[in-house]
């Protein structure tokens, strides 16, 4: 089975764990995704299946949009709720300054890396470090966050939506509003609605693939492509993969021959197409 499974993770559980659970039930175990979810985060998870693994960095967006949920006057060493307080504020803030200090994050602007997250310094994962209480320089990326709205307040909690560019911790987002603002904040949850194209009402619980409730999405659904009838001489060029010279806007072609998707074709740096994902063998 090839094809692009949509699925909306629960909470609690982590990405592997939904990787881990389409292996068992589609007997297979090239399965992938294009984006970790921490386990308290729910939402989006673009799964791959099959050949269409490879597609991972291809189909992992410029953007994501997430609606995430906050509270004021406390902070812990995951920057979320699951994790061990560090710090506690009994504080008072009005709905004027709690929207202005949030919309003034809607700005590109240099964001810390959490130090408990997957990103490697040294060879090793930061949470390695934070685990074994060892001092570490924390990562500085440039994020984008090109979408910011408050959704609702009540007192200390706040719940708003962000559209991001990839790389952006919402976690640290968190933590960066409550530092503008003279306190502290954490994640109290997180929910990935979109992911590029992929939208969380086109999504799919685990229980819902188990109940035989879903639909896997095909490759020209999923990237922007020309699809190319293959005569027999062509047929046997792709069979061969053999580079085309291809007239086309598109960086992907999809050639069928009698009727089947036989090679996805990806255009390199020198203009001509490379075989990319051999499909009929």
């Amino acid at each position: 089975m090839n094809g692009i499974l949509i699925v909306n993770k629960g909470k609690d559980v982590t990405s592997r764990d939904v990787v881990n659970d389409l292996v068992h039930i589609f007997h297979t175990k090239k399965i992938g995704h294009t984006g970790t979810l921490d386990p308290l985060a729910t939402g989006v998870l673009v799964c791959t299946i099959g050949k269409f693994t490879k597609l991972n960095l291809d189909l992992t967006s410029e953007y994501k949009e997430y609606v995430a949920e906050m509270r004021f006057g406390i902070l812990t060493d995951t920057l979320d709720i699951t994790g061990n307080i560090l710090k506690e504020e009994d504080i008072t803030l009005d709905e004027e300054t709690i929207t202005k200090a949030i919309m003034d994050f809607q700005k590109e602007y240099d964001q810390e890396v959490p130090i408990y997250s997957s990103v490697k310094v040294n060879g090793r994962k930061l949470y390695d470090y934070a685990r074994s209480g060892e001092e570490v320089e924390l990562p500085v990326r440039k994020v984008n966050i090109k979408e910011i709205e408050v959704l609702s307040i009540n007192k200390n909690d706040v719940k708003f939506r962000c559209l991001v560019s990839k790389g952006t911790y919402i976690r640290s987002l968190i933590r960066d509003i409550g530092e503008s603002l003279n306190t502290c904040a954490t994640m109290t949850s997180l929910v990935r609605t979109k992911q590029g194209k992929f939208d969380i009402k086109d999504s799919y619980t685990i229980d819902d693939v188990k109940n035989n409730k879903y639909k896997i999405l095909s490759i020209e659904e999923v990237l922007d492509l020309d699809i190319v009838t293959a005569s027999d001489n062509l047929f046997k060029l792709i069979n061969n993969g053999v580079a085309i010279d291809y007239k086309s806007k598109k960086d992907y072609i999809l050639f069928r021959y009698n009727f089947d998707d036989i090679a996805l074709y990806k255009k390199d740096n020198d203009g001509k197409y490379h075989m990319y994902i051999k499909l009929n063998d």
